[in-house]
Parts: C-alpha cells; sequence; structure tokens
C-alpha cells in the first residue's frame, strides 16, 4: 500500500496550492489525488476567471488580505508559467442613489485595502470606460484581471509533480478512516495511506469531514451559476468588465459582464439551487443530494427569510426563462437583446451553511492535531488560492 507523509484530496486551485506551497516549505511527501481524470471539471475551472482586486471586502479581514495578495501574486505568476492574464480593469455601475451611496462605501474599503479605485459621476464619465454602460456613478478599479482558470490549474500541477509531488488522477474518495498513524484514504482505485491530511475537496469538502467527526455544525449547499455569452457581433458591447453595485444584504453579486482571456464575453452568473452538487444542467438532479439539502435544518432556516426566499425565486426565473436573463443583463447594458445571447456554461458554488441558517461568507477551514479542512474556500477562491494554500500549508507545518 502506497504510503505519503500529506495526502491532499482534492485537485483543484487550493488543494494544488496547497501541494505546491507544502513541497516549498518542507521536505514531506505530498500526494494530491483528484477524483476526475482531467483537472479543472469543477469549481476551479467553471467560474469567471476573474482576479478580484479586494475593494469589495472588509478592511483587515482575511478576504480583503487573500485577495489583495492573491491578485499580485496570481498576475506574476501567470507571467512566469505563460498563464493567460488580461489586466482590463472593473467598472461597478451605479442605478440608483441608494447604490451610488454605496459606491463610496466602496472606495472607503479599497483605500483602506491599498487598492487602486476611481469614482466616477456622470454617464459621460462611464461611457469613457464602457461606451455601451449605462448609470448614474461608477467605481472603476484598474487591477481587476481575467486568467485563464484551467491553464492556471495545469500550470500548478506541472509545477507540484516537478518539485515531486504525486498526483494521483482519476482516484475518487469513498471513505477516511483514522489509524493509529494517521489516516487510511479508500479510493475507487484502491486504499492509500498518509500521516497528515488535508481535505480540500470542494463540493464534497463537508461529507469528508464529517466522516471524521469534523465540522458537524456546517453543510454545503449547492448553488447553481448560469452563464450566457454574446455572440460574436456583439461582443463590443463589452470592453472589459461590467458589474452591478453589490448589495450587503444579498448573498450574491448578480449578473454581470465579463471579457475573458479568450475575447469571449459572458453574462452572469445567476444563483439557483442545484438539485445535485454536480448537477450543471437545470435538469439534472441527484436524488440523495436533493433529500440532504432540503432536509437539512440550516437551509429550512435560510429560507425562513422572505428576502432569501424572494431571492431564490428570482434567481430560479433566470435559469428557466431566457428572457428573465436578458432583462437582468439590460439594466447593465440596456443595448443587450435576447436574441444577442446564447448559452454558455454553468458552475456550482459550494456553499456553506451554518446549522443556525446563516450563509457562511469567509473562508472557514478546520484544524485538528493532524488535519485541515478546508470547508469554505468562498469567492474569491481563484483569486485567493495563492495565498490561502500558503496559509494553510503553514499551519500543517506547524502541526509536525
Amino acid at each position: 500500500m502506497m504510503h505519503h507523509d500529506v495526502a491532499v484530496v482534492g485537485g483543484g486551485c487550493v488543494g494544488l496550492s496547497v501541494a505546491k506551497h507544502l513541497r516549498e516549505r518542507t521536505d514531506l511527501d505530498v500526494a494530491v489525488l483528484e477524483k476526475e481524470h482531467h483537472l479543472a471539471a469543477h469549481q476551479s475551472g467553471r467560474n469567471s476567471g476573474v482576479l478580484h482586486p479586494g475593494f469589495n471586502y472588509p478592511p483587515e479581514s482575511r478576504k480583503a488580505e487573500f485577495a489583495t495578495e492573491g491578485t499580485r501574486r496570481m498576475k506574476a505568476y501567470c507571467a512566469e508559467h505563460g498563464v493567460p492574464c488580461d489586466e482590463l480593469g472593473v467598472l461597478v455601475v451605479a442605478k440608483t442613489d441608494a447604490e451610488e451611496a454605496r459606491l463610496d462605501a466602496l472606495a472607503a474599503q479599497a483605500e483602506a485595502n491599498g487598492v487602486e479605485y476611481e469614482l466616477l459621476d456622470s454617464q459621460p464619465a462611464i461611457r469613457e470606460h464602457e461606451p455601451h454602460a449605462v448609470g448614474q456613478a461608477a467605481l472603476y478599479a484598474p487591477e481587476a484581471a481575467s486568467v485563464d482558470a484551467q491553464q492556471y490549474v495545469y500550470a500548478l500541477a506541472r509545477e507540484i509533480q516537478a518539485a515531486g509531488a504525486e498526483l494521483y488522477t482519476g482516484h475518487a474518495v469513498e471513505a477516511i478512516h483514522r489509524t493509529g498513524s494517521g489516516y487510511r484514504i479508500e479510493t475507487d482505485k484502491g486504499p492509500l495511506e498518509a500521516t497528515y491530511l488535508v481535505n480540500a475537496a470542494g463540493l464534497h469538502a463537508d461529507e469528508l469531514a464529517h466522516q471524521l467527526g469534523v465540522g458537524e455544525g456546517y453543510q454545503i449547499v449547492p448553488f447553481r451559476g448560469e452563464y450566457y455569452e454574446l455572440r460574436p457581433g456583439r461582443r463590443h458591447l463589452c470592453r472589459t468588465m461590467i458589474y452591478p453595485t453589490p448589495n450587503p444584504d444579498l448573498p450574491f453579486l448578480g449578473v454581470h459582464y465579463t471579457r475573458r482571456t479568450d475575447g469571449k464575453v459572458i453574462i452572469g452568473p445567476n444563483a439557483v439551487l442545484a438539485f445535485g452538487r454536480e448537477a450543471y444542467e437545470n435538469t439534472q438532479f441527484d436524488l440523495s443530494d436533493l433529500f440532504d439539502t432540503l432536509t437539512y435544518g440550516g437551509f429550512r432556516k435560510l429560507l425562513a427569510s422572505r428576502m432569501m426566499l424572494s431571492v431564490a425565486l428570482e434567481e430560479l426565473s433566470k435559469s428557466y426563462r431566457k428572457g428573465k436573463f436578458t432583462e437582468a443583463s439590460q439594466r447593465l447594458v440596456p443595448d443587450v437583446r435576447q436574441e444577442d445571447l446564447k448559452r454558455s456554461y454553468a458552475g456550482i458554488r459550494a456553499q456553506v451553511v451554518s446549522d443556525d441558517g446563516d450563509l457562511v461568507k469567509d473562508p472557514l477551514f478546520v484544524t485538528t492535531d493532524d488535519s485541515i479542512h478546508v470547508l469554505n474556500a468562498v469567492s474569491p477562491g481563484l483569486t485567493s488560492s495563492l495565498p490561502f494554500g500558503d496559509h494553510i500549508a503553514e499551519r500543517l507545518e506547524a502541526l509536525r
């Protein structure tokens, strides 16, 4: 039976970043187990690919720290490893007086977090950046960037293998057991043993943690985010990235525009309850996953909020009615027509919900004597992956 000092379960951007930093920090024998034969098949590859520079996060929070540092480190990493990364900037548009007031709060956060920004106070100023965007004010953050997330994940994989770490693809972890000297990890290709465990299994991280009695006050509720993209002849409607002003009372940002490194312009995502942890189509479902969600007390408490129920119904409508998705898109760019949009891909966000019915908004990991369980690598997970992985590696090093 194969034995490693450290087994990292999950070959996404966080798990691979942990392995990278463990190899840099220590002489530990590290293995990464990934259930898919191809990398970036789930959250790490099914996202907008945006590097968020950190203006949207409270000063001195872990999110702000990881986002600002992560943006800088990711740009340098992409340049070093030949990963496509375009620094396009983002325009956060306000449509009402209340939203314009929230821009001032974003500007204050940007100032405190050391993020470049510019406040625009008129429609003409907005159109200098995005000729087809409409609003009464905006915040422009030039450091936001678009990155090829899948190529980034593969670059990490090549780097850790060159550094001596083992990468087991096509190894689905079915169970984890404590042993006298660490862990026995049962996979569909046979067992492995490890002295230390890092659970970075994304959509399934809570299931593995619960097997070991860890993080039982939390459960992952999967939310699907669906994207459309502009047809090639209409891509001029968005030069860079156009975002709505975030509402601090709502858990998700809302439909926005992103120009990707391949030149495509994607619009989305919505945020609708997924009927399975890997149900990427709105016609797919997993009865076991859906039962777990609907019977979870934390989820029922979450939906007891009238606001959350209203948001859930609105997001569901966008999933099944293209016209409703178009209306949401037109709020930022009125020139967009329904026929301009074609369905693109979808991703699923592993949103952790507490037993109290709260959406966990910050990164969450639980440490034991010989393991670390990453339960919530919440957005901006891609942006934060390098400093987050470094932090987890440092914590594991301290367990030795």
